[in-house]
């Protein structure tokens, strides 16, 4: 059980910015898709996709947050608090970790360096428990309280893709996850083919997969994120590769818990109209 959530902000949206928009997309947010944080569009309700997600895992039970950010943060930092940590945002307490490039790339190394610099920066969650997420999907309150309150030493939940309200196109991107029959992770397949897909199917004959929420224990985690991989296709060392090499070393270490519900996603700018009118359905009002 954890009361600490990381929230990964770091990257560079890349592929929001090289996105192009329909008419539906107002000016105002296509010029905030090529300028801040994905978590920081102002969406239908007026507020940021990132309130959302603070305000679910606040109901969830989490009071402690770690926002790791790029070297310019100003935006969060004008959101959630200028100090670098220890701000309070709706009687949650807000920190700060910063994802620092290094002077030979010109992007980030990736989710799995994030969370390292993070629990380098926070020395204290190498031996503690925390969650981890995306800083542009909303999860909702009861994953997350699935998550937090999770007994085994680390954890994933494991969507259905059946309930995911995505393009058949925009799944297949999604990492497609193999478990037991006791929901213990056995593999990752990041993009499978037709093949592997089939490989990975249950005996439920359920297609599971992976939106990047995770509860890790710090001891059992870390030293595989110091000594994550490089993904040679995309030249980053990405959190799939840590859990493969944990779980590789430390069988059964990982439980998958399935669900089956949507997760809106803001990758795209033609994601901004959807999420909009989601959270306006979902949402009349944060009632922190």
């Amino acid at each position: 059980m954890t009361e600490t959530l990381i929230i990964l902000a770091g990257g560079l949206s890349s592929r929001m910015k090289k996105s192009f928009a329909s008419d539906e997309i107002s000016s105002k947010n296509i010029a905030e898709s090529n300028s801040v944080d994905k978590g920081l569009i102002t969406l239908g309700n007026g507020r940021p996709l990132l309130d959302y997600l603070l305000y679910t895992a606040k109901q969830a039970g989490f009071n402690k947050v770690i926002i790791v950010t790029g070297e310019n943060s100003s935006g969060m930092r004008s959101s959630y608090g200028d100090l670098d940590a220890g701000n309070n945002f709706h009687g949650m307490e807000i920190s700060y970790a910063v994802q620092k490039i290094p002077s030979d790339r010109v992007k980030p190394w990736g989710t799995a360096d994030a969370l390292l610099q993070a629990l380098e920066q926070y020395p204290e969650y190498q031996e503690e428990h925390f969650c981890v997420c995306n800083s542009d999907n909303l999860y909702s309150e009861k994953v997350m309280r699935y998550l937090r309150t999770a007994d085994p030493p680390n954890a994933l939940i494991n969507y259905d893709r059946e309930g995911l309200e995505f393009t058949l196109e925009k799944i297949s991107g999604f990492a497609v996850t193999r478990s037991d029959c006791n929901n213990l992770l056995i593999d990752i397949h990041e993009k499978p083919n037709a093949a592997m897909l089939e490989s990975c199917r249950g005996t439920d004959g359920i297609v599971r997969v992976s939106m990047n929420i995770f509860m890790f224990y710090g001891q059992m985690i870390y030293p595989y994120l110091i000594n994550c991989p490089i993904n040679p296709v995309r030249n980053e060392k990405e959190l799939p590769s840590a859990i493969l090499n944990m779980i590789g070393e430390n069988p059964g270490s990982l439980l998958c818990i399935p669900v089956k519900e949507h997760v809106p996603d803001l990758t795209e700018k033609n994601d901004i109209k959807k999420v909009s009118d989601y959270l306006q359905e979902k949402f009349s009002k944060l009632d922190w």
